[in-house]
């Protein structure tokens, strides 16, 4: 059966036709960057930090599988953040090398192009799973008290909300995440599921900064996911927690030749609209 064509494309040189050659070099010239920022995000916790435009972040699993949920913001204009449904769209539910996290409307520009991801030959696995999701986003304590009728403050959205506190934001500037080493797909009844981590103790998944960018990041209280966090068989997963090391990169200024930051949109229009004039009506 010939596979159903994507309904988001572009012509050769568009916009989605990226430039897979300066990427690629971008990201397997580690011996031509220079570390500048690292640090620890402990288990059940979150924090956030700068990446400058140009930039290289790289998240590394330093002790054992664990998922980190992801959040990106424009550093100068937090309206503009990733957006999950339309990175969905234009890329892919889970994404890999090559990929880009787009912006909302609208900015409507990559934030970040993925330029490294060590599980990226994991492909579909036998249940229809694959990494690096898009489908789902955090967990958060406001589900957590309707399914288990308790309260829990270190769900996703609470570590990032307590992350951007000291950039000026709040609970309502969290977003959709990117699941970052998630595993997960659609069943047969087309529910979202979750499946064990396949990372393993120093796998990483890095990006370069489009645009100067806020990160934020939890380290799911799930850990690695392979304990049920509802329902009948639910236990505290605690034991299958770990941390996530966070390592940014200024690579050597002869890499990006050539490259400028993403612009905004090229639609600056008014969807139509026009002020009344003097005398109508």
């Amino acid at each position: 059966m010939k596979p159903t064509a994507a309904a988001y494309q572009a012509s050769p040189g568009g916009a989605l036709d990226l430039d897979r050659d300066f990427y690629r070099t971008i990201g397997e010239s580690t011996d031509r960057r220079e570390a500048v920022d690292s640090f620890v995000i402990p288990l059940r916790s979150g924090r956030a930090w700068e990446v400058p435009a140009g930039h290289l972040c790289r998240i590394v699993t330093i002790e054992g599988a664990q998922v980190g949920d992801l959040n990106l913001w424009n550093r100068h204009d937090p309206r503009e953040r990733m957006w999950a449904a339309r990175t969905r769209q234009l890329q892919a539910a889970h994404v890999s090398t090559f990929d880009r996290l787009w912006s909302t409307l609208p900015f409507m520009r990559p934030l970040a192009t993925i330029t490294g991801d060590s599980l990226a030959d994991y492909g579909f696995d036998d249940e229809g799973g694959r990494v690096h999701d898009l489908l789902g986003t955090r967990c958060d304590p406001y589900v957590n008290r309707m399914l288990s009728g308790e309260d829990f403050d270190y769900h996703c959205h609470s570590n990032l909300t307590r992350a951007v506190l000291p950039y000026g934001l709040t609970e309502f500037d969290v977003h959709d995440v990117l699941n970052v080493f998630q595993c997960t797909g659609l069943n047969d009844e087309d529910r979202y599921f979750m499946k064990t981590c396949p990372a393993k103790q120093g796998d990483y998944f890095e990006f370069f900064a489009e645009t100067d960018l806020l990160c934020a990041l939890s380290t799911c209280p799930g850990g690695d996911l392979s304990v049920p966090m509802w329902g009948p068989d639910a236990r505290d997963p605690i034991d299958v927690c770990h941390p996530l090391g966070i390592e940014v990169y200024r690579p050597d200024e002869e890499l990006l030749a050539g490259w400028q930051p993403s612009g905004r949109a090229e639609y600056a229009n008014v969807h139509g609209l026009r002020a009344p004039q003097w005398g109508e009506g």
